[in-house]
């Protein structure tokens, strides 16, 4: 009696050194192929992110609704260039406040001495003057289209 045979996906085939079995395959077919919508007027398209797994942070209403107006402004706007120095600056804004969620604020919560916490602050603000002065000197050359990707991916990342 011969043993059930196991059948491996593809990449798993691949990586194993055997062939895929035909049940482990599927057709190609035109249908399948996504169709995407065009983005509204200004607005990048919604498929900026990749799937799989990902971490969000919390931040105030108030820089939630910064974003949201710059985003708008950007987006709406006849020249999104106009607002490149607005964006650059909510760029470094939401960096520093997702390293403030995901270090500082767990190192309180962690209970961390003293000195550990401050020798954390001091570093972050260095850090974080280094991250924007580059994070202005990249938004601040790019295009509309580039622009509007940026928001894309902000509004990805905000839902």
């Amino acid at each position: 009696m011969k043993p059930p045979s196991k059948t491996l996906s593809k990449p798993a085939a691949k990586a194993a050194g055997k062939p895929a079995t035909a049940s482990t395959t599927r057709p190609a077919t035109p249908s399948a192929k996504r169709v995407s919508r065009p983005a509204p007027k200004g607005r990048a398209p919604a498929e900026t992110a990749e799937p799989g797994p990902f971490l969000r942070f919390h931040h105030s209403e108030a820089l939630r609704e910064k974003t949201l107006r710059i985003l708008s402004a950007l987006e709406d706007g006849p020249d999104p260039t106009q607002h490149r120095d607005a964006l650059a600056d909510l760029v470094a804004e939401l960096t520093n406040a997702g390293m403030d969620f995901y270090f500082i604020k767990q190192l309180k919560v962690a209970k961390a001495g003293f000195i550990v916490q401050q020798s954390a602050n001091l570093g972050m603000a260095g850090a974080m003057q280094i991250m924007g002065r580059v994070i202005r000197n990249i938004i601040g050359r790019m295009d509309d289209a580039q622009l509007l990707s940026v928001c894309g991916s902000i509004r990805q990342l905000s839902r």
